[in-house]
This record gives C-alpha cells, structure tokens and sequence, in this order.
C-alpha cells in the first residue's frame, strides 16, 4: 500500500521530532558536493522529479546519486534518509547538509 507524500512527510518529520538529535556524522563527508544538495531534498520529502527539476538533472541521475547517497550512509529507503536527517539535525539543509 503507497501513502501519498504529503501524509509520508507528516507523519515522518512527526516521528522525526520525538526521536533526540545526535550530532552530525562523519559519513556525511563521504557525500560529493552534489550527493549532498540530493540529500538536502530528499530530507525535505522531495521526489526525484521535483530534485531533477529543481538541480536541473534527468530523473536516471536523481536515481543514481540516491542510490549512492543510501549506499555510503547504509541507510534502507528514502524514508530513512528523512529519519536519518531529523535525528542528525540536518533539517536546516541551506548549506545542503
């Protein structure tokens, strides 16, 4: 069963803010310049349309670098990347993580 995105990024960002901050990990480093501004969407809820239009990318490149952003942070799924966001204080994502 899919949950529309907008009720994903509730009921996420309001789990997200009952779990306590850590601080921001080293493995984050491992992230390039760009795998970072993908981050910074994908910890909003963002498609990978929205982050293809957004950074200007084909949808397959989006693909990629989220394949790699779970990869090198061993994280599941996108929802996990959100979680993953909220617990780490990278939520205010101006500097793209």
């Amino acid at each position: 069963m899919a949950i529309a995105a907008p009720i994903t990024r509730r009921l996420v960002a309001d789990f997200a803010a009952q779990r306590p901050r850590t601080e921001r990990p080293p493995v984050m480093d491992e992230l390039t310049a760009r795998e970072r501004e993908v981050f910074a969407h994908l910890a909003r809820g963002h498609s990978n349309a929205e982050v293809a239009a957004e950074l200007v990318l084909s949808i397959e490149t989006v693909k990629s670098h989220v394949a790699e952003i779970l990869r090198k942070l061993g994280l599941r799924d996108r929802v996990q990347v959100v979680v993953f966001a909220h617990d780490h204080g990278l939520t205010d994502l101006g500097d793209h993580a």
